[in-house]
């Protein structure tokens, strides 16, 4: 399986028992959904390869861990082999989303179209490395960044693979300009 094929789930963050039980730290809103997924296994990346690791039992833990029995870790020791790995599904098991949610990967290479200045540009990913994610849009040569503000977003069109905005007058005009 290849990390491109995959979401980032969370990783293991802490040993729970000395049966090699784990506390995962899961990057959701909504870690009772993994919970109820009954997943089979999970791709563990060890040495910058994901490794599939099957699942005896899991259920939540203090609302934002998952505590998890994986096979054949059936010890502190095992338990310390994957301390600290990160955690990945395919992507066909993320839930879907529909209105003007979406998943970063999901929008990348649809159309920016601001309601005033018509077709911006083309997504080419989202920087969410500060407080305030922002959608990165090239157009040519420019690279315009817009924040991934609810009140810019106006609709998410799946069907066209593009994105309405109505950003304030001058945000995008000062990269155009």
């Amino acid at each position: 399986m290849r990390k491109s094929d995959c979401f980032y789930l969370g990783k293991i963050a802490k040993k729970f028992s000395f049966k090699g039980e784990v506390l995962a730290w899961l990057d959701t809103d909504d870690p009772g959904y993994f919970e109820d997924l009954q997943m089979e296994s999970v791709f563990v990346e060890l040495n910058k390869h994901l490794v599939p690791f099957f699942i005896e039992s899991s259920r939540l833990h203090k609302n934002d861990f998952l505590r998890i029995k994986f096979e054949e870790v059936d010890s502190e020791e095992d338990a310390d082999r994957i301390l600290g790995a990160a955690l990945y599904l395919p992507l066909n098991m993320l839930p879907k989303l529909e209105g003007d949610k979406f998943y970063f990967h999901e929008i990348i290479g649809f159309k920016a179209v601001d309601e005033r200045l018509g077709d911006i540009g083309i997504i080419t990913g989202v920087n969410d490395n500060s407080a305030q994610a922002l959608f990165e849009i090239k157009k040519g040569d420019i690279e315009i960044l817009v924040p991934m503000i609810d009140d810019f977003i106006v609709k998410v069109d799946r069907e066209n693979k593009a994105i309405i905005l109505n950003t304030p007058e001058g945000l995008v005009d000062l990269y155009l300009g």
